[in-house]
């Protein structure tokens, strides 16, 4: 029988090629805000963003702290970038993670809304069993161990032994990994040795872990 119950997909340059500019129209996004929404000088923006991203994890968490910003308000901001014009549908994602028996848990440090519009995008609509943003997790964000912990609760696991992360975080796998879950790092060639399993893409889960398919574990209905 196959050792996994849930696999855990990070959504940004996980999903979708770290190729396709989202992830920089987002940056630019983040940025912006800094300047026009909490007045950051713009010569002190790509600093303070590095400092808060290496401190607390995300540059919004040293926003809420420092600047007192409004997390909503931050996220429905700095996703308003064009998805379906970066993004198209994925028939061979669709149809790996279609054909895996685990509950699928998209697990983001952004918005559901965020993650919803990706899903749709790349037609992975029915493939996901549920998502878990940022919000639901009380602003407690990968690579934190309690994010990944309020996401076993939130998604009904219970065993870490039980879980695959994937994600094109080595820092985040990282934590994953010192929880004891299995861990695939996607996009990237370095970082390799520190994970369980490297691929180019996440459609590639199968061949990389042929194990994914030796059993059929009871699963939820999809939500998405």
């Amino acid at each position: 029988m196959s050792p996994f119950r849930t696999v855990f997909l990070d959504v940004d340059d996980t999903l979708y090629p770290n190729t396709s500019g989202v992830w920089e129209a987002i940056g630019e996004r983040i940025n912006l805000y800094m300047q026009e929404k909490v007045g950051i000088p713009v010569g002190r923006v790509a600093a303070l963003r590095d400092q808060y991203f290496r401190a607390y994890g995300t540059t919004l968490n040293g926003l809420m702290l420092h600047h007192h910003v409004d997390p909503r308000d931050y996220l429905d901001y700095v996703h308003q970038v064009p998805i379906e014009e970066m993004i198209q549908p994925d028939p061979e994602l669709q149809h790996t993670l279609r054909s895996l028996p685990q509950r699928k848990v998209v697990f983001t440090n952004a918005s559901s809304d965020h993650a919803g519009r990706v899903i749709r995008a790349l037609g992975l609509e029915g493939a996901i069993d549920q998502v878990v943003d940022i919000l639901a997790l009380q602003m407690v964000n990968k690579p934190q161990p309690e994010s990944f912990l309020k996401a076993m609760a939130l998604s009904g696991e219970t065993e870490a032994a039980a879980c695959m992360t994937v994600d094109d975080a080595v820092r985040n796998l990282m934590t994953a990994k010192n929880l004891g879950m299995t861990t695939v790092l996607v996009g990237r060639s370095d970082g390799c040795e520190a994970v369980d399993f490297c691929v180019a893409r996440a459609a590639e889960l199968i061949q990389a872990v042929p194990a994914l398919l030796q059993s059929d574990p009871d699963r939820r209905s999809p939500s998405l």
